[in-house]
């Protein structure tokens, strides 16, 4: 059959174009509005067309010898989380039974999305949610769970909180101290790496073995030439417990060395009284009421190779830094230095406290984190930053700060207070949200020491009473309480 001839129509212009076929319907919106993407942004509709079989673990990881359902099995809360969020299925977390033989096919635990229309993988979340008014809040699209609001309920079940520590409210051992004075400018307490607790009590210092209960009495200054009796105006044991220092009334440092229970160095250099002393590796610091610092070497012939001029009234506070380089000293003129080992003069003066300041405390977490607290006239623990020089953060206790001491196991503080509430308080840093306070002491507790575990802390008052607590969990098991803190009570006395 001839073929037909072309008409005038098609001799003058080219045929029209045919009509391509409208694209498929998943390539547009339930309101058949085409979707355009942005540039890094992709469609719904397109997501929705997505084949994400890959997903499907059994098939990837498949070994030989071994079905989908042994797979399963070890991770059958994973798989019912992961099928629920992605394909939004209707089994329940919670539930322990294992799914039925039909159900525990891969293709069932982990099904392609053309089986699920009602819902999209990896669907776009936003505020305004199609969700009646008064029904629950849609998910808030800057959330960073994986898990969406509805599973956290379920989701808790298979990961339980942590239970809160909880501090026993009452000293679980009691010590009567007869003769501990109620002078806030004195440090008569400290606790050695060998679990021996040294207190200066009057003219006598005694050492209680926290191992065996056994007390035992160091050394009686007497009377002096004057006859008038010296005091003990401080203690403190070196890094590794084999020496003792006793600074006194007179402005004397004596060393003592407890295996022996001899006196093995007497130090001279203040004209007044010692009453504050810290120990580095190797140094040996003393604060004296004549407003100087002495940095001794017991090794060395002399009785202090350099002497620390700033403060204009007594020093009451000295602690080292944990790796050794500074030592920050309080005085009763209301301020903090700090000092390093080469310099005469401090290097950092920190003024913003408005009474002594006694309470130093060097954090075993955070390099150059220092806090400090103030006497009555000023009742607030301070933070600082010794390398950047700058202040962080303060906080009104209410009352006058006596001892502050940092938890070596987790980022605790304990904070010792006087007049007016006689208070000790176990803060969490750095929001230093109140833990625990503790009472019973009767007057200002102004001392404190801890043991070498971390866990328990002592502290002594005016009462003359030293109070033993539990408020520090241990260095492995951060979540328990030492079982001694629920025992009986004991109340001995110390000498």
């Amino acid at each position: 059959m001839p073929d037909a001839e072309p008409t005038a129509h098609s001799l003058s212009s080219p045929p029209p174009p045919a009509k391509r076929p409208a694209p498929e319907s998943s390539y547009r919106s339930p309101r058949s509005q085409v979707t355009f993407s942005d540039r890094f942004i992709p469609s719904r509709a397109a997501a929705a067309r997505l084949n994400f079989s890959v997903l499907e673990r059994e098939t990837a990881a498949a070994e030989p010898g071994s079905t989908a359902t042994d797979k399963e099995e070890p991770n059958q809360a994973y798989n019912l989380l992961l099928r629920s969020e992605l394909l939004g299925c209707a089994s329940p977390l919670g539930s322990p039974e294992r799914p039925s033989a039909s159900a525990a096919s891969s293709a069932d635990v982990l099904r392609s999305p053309s089986s699920s229309p009602a819902r999209k993988m990896f669907r776009f979340k936003s505020g305004d949610a199609e969700s009646p008014r008064g029904g629950p809040a849609p998910d808030s699209p800057y959330s960073l769970s994986p898990v969406s609001r509805e599973h956290h309920i379920g989701a808790s079940l298979l990961s339980p909180k942590r239970a809160t520590r909880k501090i026993a409210r009452s000293p679980f051992k009691v010590l009567d101290a007869p003769a501990l004075q109620d002078d806030f400018y004195l440090n008569l307490v400290d606790w050695s790496s060998q679990n021996t607790l040294a207190v200066g009590l009057g003219s006598c210092v005694y050492l209680w073995s926290a191992c065996t209960s056994k007390v035992t009495k160091l050394c009686d200054l007497g009377q002096t030439v004057n006859e008038v009796q010296d005091t003990v105006c401080s203690v403190s044991w070196s890094q590794r417990g084999a020496l003792l220092a006793v600074g006194t009334n007179a402005g004397e440092t004596q060393l003592w060395d407890i295996a022996k229970v001899k006196q093995v160095r007497m130090m001279h250099g203040h004209t007044a009284r010692v009453g504050t002393m810290a120990w580095s590796s190797h140094l040996l610091s003393s604060g004296s009421r004549d407003a100087s610092i002495l940095q001794r070497d017991p090794r060395a012939p002399e009785d202090f190779q350099h002497k620390l001029s700033g403060h204009r009234s007594e020093v009451c506070g000295l602690k080292w830094s944990p790796d050794d380089r500074e030592i920050a000293s309080g005085g009763n003129d209301n301020q903090l230095f700090i000092w390093n080992q080469h310099s005469n003069s401090p290097i950092l003066r920190f003024g913003d406290h408005a009474a002594a300041v006694k309470a130093i405390a060097w954090s075993p977490h955070q390099h150059g984190l220092l806090a400090s607290g103030g006497g009555t006239a000023d009742r607030c623990i301070r933070f600082c930053n010794t390398a950047t020089n700058s202040s962080l953060n303060c906080i009104d206790t209410g009352s006058q700060v006596c001892n502050l001491s940092w938890s070596k196991n987790v980022n605790e503080i304990v904070s010792t207070h006087g007049y007016s509430q006689n208070q000790i308080v176990v803060w969490k840093y750095p929001s230093m949200s109140k833990l625990a306070t503790l009472t019973g002491h009767t007057l200002r507790v102004l001392y404190l020491a801890v043991s070498p575990d971390g866990q328990t802390i002592v502290t002594g008052a005016g009462d003359e009473t030293l109070r033993f607590w539990n408020v520090f969990p241990g260095p492995k098991s951060q979540g328990s309480v030492n079982d001694s803190s629920v025992g009986t009570m004991l109340r001995t006395q110390i000498r």
